[in-house]
């Protein structure tokens, strides 16, 4: 099994270009089963992206994937289609399922199996299946298996979320565009990856209105012609870089590729942290942070902080005087990389849901264990800081959303290895 060498204290200097969005690419290739043609640009090259174009094909889509331009090519021609995502491959991924109301609103069937991913909490399919069954497709849950069904096709419905979940309004986001009349979403979640996705499903044919949290679509026929769409830059893979700037950055590190203002509550919590931030039009300019301050935060839907950067900041607290507090929101399991940070020295305690860290510490380098994709990138950073030498196992979880992560950082001088 592969695993990480990093040597720390190596000051980073150069340019890191952000690769295309994971969890923006995942939704999109689930919604282009509805399409006939589709070209999709700027696809981050990991596992997930991997994972996912299996299943397409093993639905019946045919796919080519363009390596050197990070570009899918994807055709449905309607033959020998099945409607079956099998655990093999939803195992791993949890956005498999985003070819449930995709499948119901085309197919008007579907067998998905229930999906894995992260072991960062529960994370019931609940709220997909609720937003499926008021758009009127019959569902139960057998042998590990959704099978899901719509004889006489979707019909358009009012629906409020109890809480806010990004998969489920994305499945209901699909699965609605082939609905008869209208379908009104209320209590939506608007990360800039579900703006992505109904940019797509609008140059496919969908009239869809979004205002406030609340998503309207209106029956919707799907264009013959050729999709092309560019997938929006990842802005969890920019925060990551953003911490491993204002950690290590020799004098600055350069970001491009990006749109700073999709990412606001990110620079506003590392400018209140002591981090001088410079933006451009599509780049950033990060320095090194001097004294670094404390702070509370608690992870929120967008545009509140992501929980998909709580980790990565966490290390970054480490670093910072005084008592800091990350209060997890989202996921109830998502501290699980604590114990990995406390064996490198950081002092931290979990209450409830939330994350007391005491600092600044130094962090010496040790053999640790990597539990989910986020924690897996926060233990490179403490790595990447800590003294001596950070082994890191189970990197099997950053090949699922980190693309060309040792070959960016050697580019910025950080002493990485793979082994």
């Amino acid at each position: 099994m592969q695993k990480l060498i990093i040597k720390g204290k190596r000051e980073l200097s150069g340019t890191i270009s952000i690769s295309g969005s994971k969890n923006a690419t995942l939704p999109i290739l689930a919604a282009s089963i509805l399409a006939n043609k589709v070209c999709i640009k700027n696809i981050p090259l990991v596992k997930d992206i991997f994972t996912m174009v299996d299943l397409l094909n093993f639905i019946g889509l045919k796919t080519k994937i363009l390596k050197k331009k990070n570009i899918i090519e994807i055709e449905n021609n309607n033959k020998n289609i099945n409607t079956l995502a099998p655990y093999k491959l939803v195992k791993t991924m949890r956005a498999g399922v985003l070819v449930l109301g995709s499948l119901l609103a085309r197919y008007g069937k579907a067998k998905v199996s229930l999906p894995g991913g992260c072991a960062i909490g529960t994370r019931p399919v609940d709220l997909h299946l609720f937003a499926l069954k008021k758009l009127g497709a019959k569902i139960k849950i057998k042998n590990g298996y959704i099978l899901a069904e719509a004889k006489h096709g979707l019909k358009g419905a009012k629906i409020r979320f109890p809480s806010i979940s990004v998969g489920a309004t994305e499945n209901a986001l699909i699965a609605a565009f082939k609905a008869r009349g209208k379908t009104i979403l209320k209590n939506c979640a608007i990360e800039p990856e579900i703006k992505d996705l109904i940019s797509f499903l609008k140059k496919l044919g969908a009239n869809i209105n979004l205002k406030g949290r609340t998503i309207t679509i209106k029956e919707s026929k799907v264009k013959s012609s050729k999709i092309i769409h560019q997938v929006i830059f990842d802005r969890i893979e920019l925060g990551t870089y953003m911490i491993a700037g204002a950690l290590l950055a020799k004098k600055s590190l350069l970001i491009d590729k990006i749109e700073p203002k999709i990412i606001k509550s990110e620079i506003d919590i590392l400018k209140k942290i002591g981090i001088k931030i410079i933006k451009n039009k599509n780049s950033l300019i990060i320095l090194k942070g001097k004294k670094l301050k404390k702070t509370n935060i608690t992870t929120k839907p967008y545009p509140g902080f992501p929980t998909d950067l709580q980790a990565q900041l966490m290390v970054l607290l480490t670093q910072a005087n005084g008592v800091s507090k990350i209060k997890e929101d989202i996921f109830e399991n998502r501290f699980m990389h604590v114990p990995e940070l406390k064996r490198m020295g950081a002092n931290i305690e979990i209450k409830n849901k939330t994350a007391i860290i005491k600092g600044p510490t130094k962090l010496t380098g040790a053999e640790v264990m990597a539990t989910d994709l986020r924690a897996s990138v926060s233990l490179v950073l403490a790595g990447l800081i800590a003294e001596n030498r950070t082994i890191i196992n189970r990197i099997y979880h950053l090949d699922r959303g980190y693309e060309l992560l040792e070959r960016k950082l050697k580019n910025c001088k950080a002493e990485i290895t793979r082994v």
